[in-house]
């Protein structure tokens, strides 16, 4: 088995921006092949991926000023810089955030006291009110901070989780009912540590964070492999496709609609095609009530 790295951590318990942000650079240069990029190839080499001087050139920096960047020295590098190399290294539009997270933080202020996230009561209500249709509102960490009933008929009854454990990459790694629900459970677990990647390059300094980062790096092979890859990736929408213990096999549609007021908040909702067989399955579901919920791996009796 391949040993993965730990995650690097500050003194104050949060993830070490400089090493995150050399090794976001070293795995973004590495998965470039000369010939992509039109430069000439001139046989094997030690390290896969172009090399440093290469990049530089391509990015019109020079050698040194390059190897300080990839060497997580990120002080009073310029947005221009940032978007030259950006595109030199082919960034996505999350990818690119990321680096700029992580070369030019942004000042936050120090709380005195650390507040849990509060959901606004309206927003409660808006998830009750919502019918036929699982959604959840979930916080920075991938924190499950609210739901509505159907939402517990899809993934599980929250309510009966400890309040820590109700955490989606946790919960995708850590239980085996999740790697059960998901049919490509793979891309789903890729996806959620995409997702940490892009909190942690907003967040390095959030000891939760790490913490979370480190007890998944001890207890799943999987995260850790993940994790040293370096892959993020934003909330967005897309399908997936599930198969319930009640109902069997759904391809749900998913949406993500960030709150204007507090953009560490964002609401996920799920819905069927209508007229589909999945549509047929949320509303059986729905009709099983609290029994969906606490369903395991034995259906209860009509």
């Amino acid at each position: 088995m391949d040993e993965q790295p730990e995650p690097a951590q500050t003194p104050g318990g949060g993830l070490d921006r400089r090493a995150e942000l050399s090794e976001f650079l070293r795995t973004r240069r590495a998965r470039l092949k000369p010939e992509e990029v039109g430069l000439p190839d001139f046989g094997r080499r030690r390290v896969p991926g172009l090399r440093r001087e290469e990049l530089a050139q391509l990015a019109g920096v020079s050698v040194a000023y390059y190897t300080r960047l990839e060497q997580g020295n990120g002080r009073n590098v310029s947005a221009e810089v940032l978007d030259s190399i950006a595109r030199a290294l082919r960034l996505s539009d999350a990818e690119h955030a990321h680096l700029t997270h992580l070369a030019k933080p942004k000042q936050h202020k120090k709380k005195a006291v650390a507040r849990s996230p509060q959901v606004r009561p309206a927003l409660r209500h808006l998830l009750d009110s919502i019918d036929g249709v699982p959604a959840y509102i979930v916080g920075r960490r991938s924190d499950i901070l609210a739901w509505n009933r159907m939402a517990s008929a899809l993934f599980g009854d929250w309510a009966q989780m400890p309040a820590q454990e109700r955490n989606w990459a946790r919960m995708v790694f850590l239980r085996p009912e999740y790697r059960e629900l998901y049919l490509e459970w793979e891309q789903k677990a890729a996806d959620m540590v995409g997702y940490l990647r892009m909190d942690a390059g907003c967040h390095p300094e959030d000891p939760r964070l790490s913490a979370l980062v480190g007890e998944l790096s001890v207890k799943s092979e999987e995260f850790r492999r993940l994790w040293a890859a370096h892959d993020v990736k934003e909330k967005s929408y897309g399908v997936k496709r599930m198969r319930h213990p009640l109902v069997g096999d759904l391809t749900l549609s998913f949406e993500t609609f960030r709150l204007i007021d507090d953009a560490e908040q964002s609401l996920i909702t799920y819905h069927a095609e209508p007229g589909t067989p999945s549509a047929d399955a949320l509303r059986l579901l729905a009709s099983w009530g609290a029994d969906a919920a606490r369903a395991g791996t034995e259906s209860p009796a009509p």
